[in-house]
């Protein structure tokens, strides 16, 4: 590793020295103290995966493959990496909850349950549905950004390397929100699901048409009687109004099969990278706890 950062261009080298640092001392923050509020949720996923997403876009606009306003805008590229990093904690509730790992903030899970391992027994599951729900709806809040993102994007590979994560995440979501297995296993897209995303997710009326059926999905699955219900569709009203179906999704035989084999291989390490990333933050952390 070393040898191959002194290869690069110090452009490069500033970016990620200047990220990994700040990486590290947010990781040790969260060494002597849990999730509480929203405000540590939104803190603690920026400096495991929001900081990613803002390294990567300085080294696409350092690489003067997209312009420079994809570097600068750190906003947008934080949410980008929030987008992913909550999805994965939402999703893994039961597997963390069995390695002893909580990343759930307790500002939102208190208000269902004394305990945050309480919500897996199955007298509790009503309530932590709902408790599930209003951590999805958090996390949709961050799609308007990814597609303010991504319709910035110009180059054809940094698109696919970004997109490609981002509409796995929503369909995710999708397969989670208001779903009591959440708390009994493990919910996942089914694989020729993800393919399928993989070689659609080509331009951005592609993802925006992505995302419009995802957020339908959640849509038509929002119980009358629970307690985000308003947010959640506030939130949909807003994702919708960006993303409405306007041109159909442009044919993927436009780019040939080595092309699409390699966006989807750096889609895959993408998400792979910040799944993993997430895992060994929380292995850390609970070391640090021990």
């Amino acid at each position: 590793i070393s040898m191959e950062f002194r290869n690069l261009s110090k452009v490069y080298q500033d970016v990620i020295s200047d990220v990994c640092h700040k990486m590290g001392v947010g990781m040790a923050e969260f060494l002597e103290k849990k999730v509480d509020s929203q405000h540590e949720w939104d803190r603690y996923c920026h400096y495991v995966a929001g900081l990613v997403g803002i390294g990567l876009s300085r080294l696409f606009s350092a690489s003067e493959l997209e312009d420079a306003v994809v570097g600068q805008d750190t906003e947008l590229a934080n949410s980008m990496g929030l987008f992913l990093q909550k999805t994965n904690i939402i999703r893994d509730y039961l597997e963390d909850q069995q390695e002893g790992r909580e990343f759930w903030p307790r500002e939102v899970w208190s208000r269902y349950a004394k305990k945050l391992s309480d919500l897996a027994k199955p007298e509790n599951i009503e309530v932590a549905v709902q408790c599930l729900n209003e951590l999805i709806t958090n996390a949709l809040h961050h799609v308007p950004d990814v597609l303010t993102y991504l319709a910035r994007l110009k180059n054809q590979s940094v698109f696919n390397f970004c997109a490609i994560p981002q509409v796995m995440a929503i369909a995710t979501l999708a397969a989670c929100y208001n779903n009591k297995q959440v708390f009994r296993g493990v919910v996942k897209i089914r694989k020729g699901q993800a393919v399928t995303l993989m070689m659609d997710a080509t331009n951005i009326q592609a993802v925006k048409a992505i995302m419009y059926q995802y957020v339908e999905e959640i849509y038509q699955k929002i119980p009358s009687t629970d307690p985000s219900s308003n947010k959640t569709q506030q939130i949909i009203a807003s994702i919708r109004a960006m993303s409405l179906p306007g041109s159909s999704i442009t044919s993927r035989h436009h780019y040939s099969p080595i092309y699409l084999s390699c966006a989807m291989l750096l889609a895959a390490l993408s998400w792979q990278y910040l799944s993993t990333l997430s895992k060994a933050t929380e292995d850390y952390v609970q070391a640090g706890e021990n």
